[in-house]
């Protein structure tokens, strides 16, 4: 399994695609709205990916919300800040409802060929970022923590691995880091105190993989999260213990940029302590990418760690398909409630 997770254009593989996805470097693809057209059309696209190799992981954002790449045919998932909504009055009834909308969410997936979904996100609702917004469970960390927890639960019994972003936390920072580089000025304690808690709350239990964000924590290191030893092998790997995959968020994204082309962004990345690297919506840098590792030397733990995560037990059909009526059934008075 390669370290490199790209893209591809359309609804089918075309012959070059074919050829990248072959590569020994690639390890993964990831899906968008652009490459679904109908749920038989997205069967016989991952079935043909998965055909090119079957240790591929395919991938999607898939959250609910704004962030739902697939709708037609699939439960149409509110955003996550409802729960925190539902929470404040009815804490249950809330953690209910997370948790089967991750196994709704997952199982769903999981019969279309696609491997995971990178969620759940765990920033905090500070009121200030656009891209973050509604896609937060609550301003409150400990709130997150709860939610995130059950959601997480209803992935993992559907057998899909739970990957928790932006890590140490996107929330308070206005810019979007798709079109620039946000910088957050707060000291390592409060974003120790807030962010991060959701993060230390589901460690060991709860994520299988984390995705840094391209963020600037000014007062505690120069360097973007995923780009950052610090935030990545001090913090996340020793003060938290953390030993499960760090996937780079997508290194064409403006706040990753100033690391260089395509392949010092992958190599930054890879040696600041990514296991595997992502790069969207741009073909051409994803080859100069490929063509550019050769020789880098790639974490062999890295590899076994990605092996590990996509090693979750799933239900059989049968009783994965009646617990997902369950949860869909679960899940109704609270989707008709926000209709």
């Amino acid at each position: 399994m390669g370290p490199v997770m790209l893209d591809i254009r359309g609804l089918t593989l075309a012959p070059d695609e074919v050829q990248w996805v072959a590569h020994p470097r690639v390890g993964g693809v990831i899906l968008f709205s652009r490459n679904f057209a109908s749920t038989e059309q997205l069967k016989a696209l991952t079935a043909e990916l998965h055909a090119v190799k079957d240790d591929l992981i395919i991938a999607v954002d898939h959250e609910g919300g704004r962030v739902q790449r697939f709708k037609s045919g699939f439960t149409v998932l509110p955003p996550m800040a409802a729960l925190g909504e539902r929470f404040n009055t009815s804490p249950q009834e809330a953690l209910t409802w997370a948790k089967a909308a991750g196994f709704v969410l997952a199982w769903e997936l999981h019969l279309h060929g696609v491997d995971l979904s990178f969620t759940p996100v765990l920033d905090l609702d500070f009121g200030r970022s656009t891209v973050i917004g509604n896609r937060a469970f609550h301003r409150n960390a400990d709130v997150v923590a709860q939610l995130a927890a059950a959601h997480c639960l209803g992935l993992h019994q559907a057998g899909f691995p739970a990957v928790g972003k932006h890590f140490p936390g996107h929330g308070f920072v206005e810019a979007d880091s798709h079109h620039d580089l946000p910088v957050d000025q707060r000291s390592f304690t409060e974003i120790d105190h807030e962010d991060i808690e959701p993060f230390r709350r589901l460690m060991g239990s709860g994520l299988e993989a984390i995705m840094p964000a391209h963020i600037r924590y000014a007062a505690v290191d120069d360097k973007p999260a995923g780009f950052s030893p610090f935030w990545l092998q001090q913090v996340l790997r020793v003060q938290l213990g953390f030993d499960g995959v760090i996937f780079s968020d997508d290194l064409s994204m403006k706040g990753a940029l100033g690391e260089g082309g395509p392949a010092q962004r992958a190599q930054a990345a890879m040696t600041a302590g990514c296991d595997m690297v992502l790069l969207c919506n741009d073909p051409v840098a994803a080859q100069e990418l490929v063509e550019g590792l050769d020789g880098f030397h790639w974490n062999a733990a890295s590899a076994q760690r990605l092996t590990r995560m996509m090693s979750l037990p799933a239900p059989s059909r049968a009783v994965g398909q009646a617990q997902y009526e369950l949860a869909q059934e679960c899940l109704r008075p609270f989707i008709n409630s926000l209709s």
